[in-house]
């Protein structure tokens, strides 16, 4: 019998394509990771300075504006500051009755507000003119609510406070001494809208205030 011969030479030739195959394969992925850690050492590190978000701006230097927690003060100047990678700019204010400097970033401003007009002052003086609100709660509980009232930086609230908290008269004896601290931080924030809004001097400012409360002029601080 004659056995058949296998034939190695095309099984070799298919080996041999297959190898070559796969060795095209790897050849391909290395060029391209290569190439990529190529253009990843190439590349250039591009530092990007990031600006800060603004609100529309809305003040100007020399601007009379009301901070809450501080009442009302001048922009002196308007800023730019780099922190770490952000550019900042920022209103530079002035509160006279502090002898205080705040910074506040311009996308911020929405914690300002420009001072009143010359009607929400008429009203305030219509406020001052009513009777007190005489409330039967305990004091700690008031003293809070009177407080948040003051720092909220709304005019007419401020109004209340000091309309609730007047007692008529400039006599120490006829408030506690947290009552007095209250209304003497009320007063001042409110005097000094009525001062920027009608340009008026401090000494005129409290004379229409106290008008409107019915307190006793202090005779020893007239001159």
């Amino acid at each position: 019998m004659v056995k058949k011969k296998t034939k190695p030479k095309k099984l070799k030739k298919a080996k041999k394509k297959i190898a070559k195959k796969n060795r095209n394969i790897s050849t391909k992925k290395e060029t391209s990771n290569k190439t990529l850690n190529l253009s990843a050492d190439q590349k250039p590190e591009i530092k990007k300075i990031k600006k800060q978000p603004t609100e529309k701006r809305q003040f100007n230097i020399k601007d009379y504006v009301v901070y809450p927690k501080h009442g009302v003060g001048k922009i002196t100047a308007v800023e730019k500051a780099k922190i770490g990678e952000i550019e900042i700019n920022f209103y530079k204010i002035f509160v006279e009755k502090e002898k205080l400097t705040l910074t506040v970033p311009i996308n911020q401003q929405s914690n300002l507000r420009p001072i009143s007009s010359i009607n929400q002052i008429n009203k305030c003086v219509s406020i001052l003119k009513t009777k007190p609100k005489i409330k039967r709660t305990m004091w700690s509980r008031r003293a809070q609510e009177y407080d948040q009232k003051i720092n909220s930086g709304k005019i007419y609230e401020l109004a209340e406070v000091v309309k609730d908290l007047n007692k008529n008269t400039d006599i120490i004896a006829d408030q506690s001494y947290s009552e007095r601290q209250l209304f003497e931080k009320a007063y001042e924030r409110l005097k000094s809208e009525f001062e920027a809004v009608l340009q008026i001097t401090s000494e005129e400012a409290r004379k229409k205030m106290d008008k409107a409360l019915g307190r006793n002029q202090n005779l020893l601080d007239e001159k």
